[in-house]
């Protein structure tokens, strides 16, 4: 597996992860095709910039025109200041693979070895048992459920916190 920066050319992976009523489930259904272009490109001027990591997870180095899913790690406002949060999707196909645990470790690492982003924040759906899973095995620390806006719509989560530099679990 590898990860890379997400380009303008992965319209279809984000139109398969986001407008997928089966991806979507937990994160309140899908989203709208139209405007996801628009989204990717944003995105990739993102991760250009480094204002975000926004990766794409690649499952096979020698097949890179695959993609499994993707990991973020972005900094957005919150009532509290600047927050540090992380997301990741992975596509039903690859689904029970280790990606999105393994996606997700690589870029705490890399958090951690550049000492980049502080603590961390996940807010995976309360259902969603294989995300909070990767939030319990990578040594990230339960907060407290509460609901958080995304794409306008408001969810019921769990808040985990983890400080790559001292929390990550040993790989």
């Amino acid at each position: 597996m590898r990860l890379r920066d997400v380009v303008a050319d992965d319209v279809d992976a984000y139109v398969r992860m986001r407008c997928d009523p089966v991806m979507m489930a937990g994160l309140g259904g899908p989203l709208p095709r139209e405007g996801m272009a628009d989204k990717v490109r944003r995105d990739a001027r993102d991760a250009a910039a480094d204002v975000a990591w926004i990766k794409m997870i690649v499952p096979d180095p020698a097949a890179p025109e695959v993609v499994a899913g993707s990991v973020t790690i972005w900094s957005h406002g919150s009532g509290d200041g600047p927050v540090a949060e992380i997301g990741w999707m992975v596509l039903p196909e690859f689904q029970g693979r280790s990606l999105g645990k393994r996606a997700t470790r690589v870029l705490l690492e890399r958090a951690r070895d550049e000492d980049r982003w502080g603590v961390v924040h996940a807010f995976p759906a309360t259902g969603n048992g294989a995300s909070n899973g990767i939030c319990r095995s990578l040594g990230f620390r339960f907060v407290a459920e509460r609901e958080v806006t995304f794409a306008g719509r408001v969810l019921r989560s769990n808040h985990w916190a983890i400080d790559p530099r001292t929390d990550l679990t040993p790989g």
